[in-house]
């Protein structure tokens, strides 16, 4: 009976917060603890609507500081690790998985600066568990990853060494999607770490969506305009993997993206930043 109920009235609030008035009017209302409450109950059933809502009520600057919980210092945080949790947990052999949309609630939160810097905290290591999903099979998810890594790369100035000590994680999830298709030679390969080297011996499925590479081009822009960064791209053989996926690329916006890129390895720095703007 409660699932009756609750499917239709979910379906409800997700209609209707996609109008912005109703959605802030929501989010006053406590709507976002009520949604995370009942989202970790363990009898929920409308675990993918209420991710959907909560996707919706972050497009608001009150829905990302109520998620955040920054008015609540004992509490701060706990929501967002919960979700994580669950996106890292949750595997997506299910064709429908309620918590893919959670890559779209991190993107939203990622937007602004005390979002990025909770993801960035290495003592929560929400970032790590994140990058884990990047080779995800599902689109969604991938594009969750992406958008959110390139929004956290804002911070890379102030934050760089909290993106180099997830190393392992952070250099597959940048270079993988703009290698190209090419299998490289053990003379290439031999130069990067394994995690790179391995996957780039081998056939593997190409990554379709431009828009996702061009954020993984964004990213690297913003992590190699500080030295340290630069010199950490050259460490795993970075320049040798975008300069083969430059020649495999064919879509303008991308090849427009390598070439920003390409203009810091040659001359050290650049004086043409991505746009400002944090991924939608």
């Amino acid at each position: 009976m409660f699932q009756e109920v609750s499917e239709p009235a979910a379906e409800a609030l997700i209609n209707l917060s996609l109008n912005s008035n109703l959605a802030a009017k929501m989010v006053e209302m406590g709507m976002i603890k009520t949604a995370m409450d009942v989202l970790y109950k363990p009898d929920s059933s409308i675990t993918r609507l209420l991710v959907m809502l909560l996707v919706n009520l972050t497009q608001l600057d009150s829905g990302i500081v109520s998620l955040l919980q920054i008015e609540d210092e004992k509490m701060q945080g706990l929501f967002v690790m919960k979700l994580v949790r669950s996106f890292g947990r949750s595997s997506d052999e299910t064709r429908d998985d309620p918590f893919d949309h959670v890559g779209s609630i991190l993107v939203n939160i990622s937007k602004k600066e005390a979002g990025r810097k909770m993801l960035l905290d290495s003592k929560r290591g929400l970032l790590k568990q994140i990058l884990r999903q990047f080779d995800s099979t599902s689109p969604l998810r991938k594009k969750g990853v992406s958008g959110t890594l390139r929004n956290c790369c804002f911070e890379a100035e102030n934050q760089l060494q909290n993106f180099l000590l997830i190393s392992e994680f952070l250099w597959p999830a940048l270079l993988l999607p703009v290698a190209g298709k090419k299998i490289y030679s053990e003379q290439d390969t031999s130069k990067m770490p394994l995690e790179l080297g391995s996957a780039l011996s081998i056939e593997r499925e190409p990554w379709d969506d431009p828009e996702i590479r061009v954020e993984a081009l964004e990213s690297i822009y913003l992590i190699i305009v500080q030295e340290a960064g630069l010199r950490a791209l050259w460490s795993v053989n970075g320049p040798r993997i975008l300069q083969v996926g430059y020649e495999d690329e064919e879509d303008p916006k991308v090849m427009e993206a390598y070439e920003r890129v390409g203009s810091l390895l040659v001359h050290g720095c650049g004086t043409e930043e991505p746009s400002t703007e944090t991924s939608k």
